[in-house]
């Protein structure tokens, strides 16, 4: 049975920030493409997808985060991934997708990278 997904989208000084909380699978990710849509990216600006309360991801959810990326490379931005979860990871590393996405601990340490004091 798939759990709630909680889409909280905010704005930051470097751009937008989505953040996951639930199941990221076959059943919610239209709540993230449909947030994806809503945004105003502008060129560079990042786009930080905040992972650390996703409770799963399925192949789905490994599918909408890689449609993120493409979102934010048309709009000439960046993306970056924070607080992924180790089971998350794992996987990343399996299909070669930790050299597809940038990831940080925090979303404040994916914005200062993005602009080193």
């Amino acid at each position: 049975m798939t759990q709630h997904l909680t889409v909280t989208t905010s704005t930051s000084p470097a751009g937008a920030v989505i953040a996951l909380t639930g199941d990221l699978d076959h059943h919610t990710t239209p709540q993230v493409r449909t947030a994806l849509g809503e945004l105003n990216l502008l060129a560079g600006q990042q786009l930080v997808l905040d992972l650390g309360a996703l409770t799963f991801c399925d192949s789905t959810g490994i599918t909408v985060l890689i449609a993120a990326r493409n979102h934010a490379l048309a709009a000439n931005a960046t993306i970056a991934l924070t607080a992924v979860p180790d089971r998350v990871s794992r996987i990343f590393r399996i299909v070669g997708l930790d050299q597809v996405f940038t990831t940080y601990p925090t979303t404040s340490e994916a914005e200062a990278a993005r602009h080193p004091a």
